[in-house]
C-alpha cells in the first residue's frame, strides 16, 4: 500500500510527488505519458520563475527527472474508478487494483464534453467504466460512446455479457469490434431516462433504446472518477490546504479551476502533498 496515490502526470502531480517524498512517504504517480500533457506541446515556457525560455517538452522532463531522482514510482495508465475503502482507497489502474492511504487529484482540466442528462443518470445507467459494473448488465442491452480506441476494447467486453452492444464512435477509423456488436454513426445529444433508471440515449434526433450508457472518454469527468467529490461545473472544490470534500482526498492543478499556469499548479501540488502527509501522520 502507498502512503499517497497521485493522479495525473503533469507539473502539479509531479511537484506532489517531490514533496511528498521529502516528507519520507511513498508514492506513485498513476497517469499517461508527458507528451499527453498540454504543456509538452508548448513551443516556449517564458512565464515560470527562474526558467525561461524552455520548450514544455523540456521542462516536463526536468520535473520528471527531479521526481524520478527522488524515488517517485510510476504507473503509465489510464485510471478508470477510484473507491473509497473506508480507511484507505484503492485506484483501478486499466484492471490492475492499487491501495493508498490518501489521494491527490491532478487530473488536469477536463476537456471531454458531457451531454444532457449524462450526470444525472451517473450510476443509474450511465457508467465510465465497463470492467467495474458490466455485470450488471447481464442480459441487458447497452451502448458504448467512445471518445478513442480503448472504447473498442470496452464494447467487446460488454459483448461476451450483455444481449446487445452498440458501439458510437466519436472518431475515425474503427478497427477492432467483434462481429456481435453493432457500430453506430452520429453524435450523442442527450442520455434518456425516466425516473431512476436509463431508457436511452438520443443520436442525432432518434431515441435509441438501451439500459445502460458505457462512456470511454479522454478524460473522465471528476465526479465519475470518485462517488461523493464536490465539484463547481468542470472543477473539484477545494478548501486551502487543497483539501476536498472526502477525508484523506486532496487535489491539485488544473482541476480546481483557474488560473491554468504552471506556476499554480505546482504551488498547490506542494501543499496538497504537505497536507496528505500531515493527514498520515494525524492517524499514526
Amino acid at each position: 500500500m502507498y502512503d499517497i496515490g497521485i493522479i495525473g502526470s503533469g507539473p502539479a502531480a509531479l511537484s506532489a510527488a517531490v514533496n511528498a517524498r521529502q516528507r519520507n512517504k511513498s508514492v506513485c504517480i498513476f497517469g499517461r505519458s508527458l507528451d499527453s500533457s498540454l504543456l509538452f506541446a508548448a513551443e516556449k515556457v517564458d512565464n515560470y520563475l527562474g526558467m525561461p525560455d524552455l520548450s514544455g517538452e523540456e521542462m516536463l522532463n526536468q520535473f520528471y527527472a527531479h521526481a524520478v531522482k527522488r524515488g517517485v514510482e510510476f504507473k503509465e495508465s489510464r485510471i478508470s474508478q477510484i473507491m473509497s475503502m473506508g480507511d484507505y482507497f484503492v485506484i483501478n489502474a486499466e484492471n490492475e487494483f492499487y491501495e493508498a492511504k490518501t489521494l491527490i487529484l491532478a487530473i488536469g482540466l477536463n476537456k471531454s464534453r458531457g451531454i444532457a442528462g449524462e450526470m444525472d443518470y451517473l450510476g443509474k445507467g450511465v457508467s465510465y467504466c465497463a470492467t467495474c459494473d458490466g455485470m450488471l448488465y447481464r442480459g441487458k442491452r447497452v451502448v458504448v460512446v467512445g471518445e478513442n480506441e480503448e472504447g473498442e476494447a470496452e464494447a467487446n467486453f460488454l459483448a461476451d455479457i450483455c444481449e446487445s452492444v452498440s458501439y458510437l464512435p466519436l472518431y475515425q477509423p474503427v478497427m477492432n469490434l467483434k462481429e456481435k456488436v453493432t457500430l453506430l454513426q452520429g453524435s450523442p445529444k442527450a442520455v434518456l431516462g425516466e425516473g431512476i433508471r436509463v431508457t436511452g440515449v438520443e443520436v442525432n434526433g432518434e431515441a435509441i433504446s438501451c439500459d445502460g450508457i458505457f462512456f470511454a472518454k479522454n478524460s473522465t469527468p471528476p465526479e465519475s472518477l470518485l462517488f461523493g467529490l464536490k465539484t463547481e461545473g468542470k472543477n473539484i472544490v477545494v478548501d486551502r490546504s487543497m483539501a476536498t470534500n472526502l477525508p484523506g482526498v486532496y487535489a491539485a492543478g488544473d482541476c480546481t479551476g483557474a488560473p491554468y499556469q504552471i506556476a499554480k499548479a505546482v504551488g498547490e501540488g506542494l501543499v496538497a502533498a504537505l497536507s496528505a502527509a500531515a493527514y498520515i501522520d494525524a492517524k499514526k
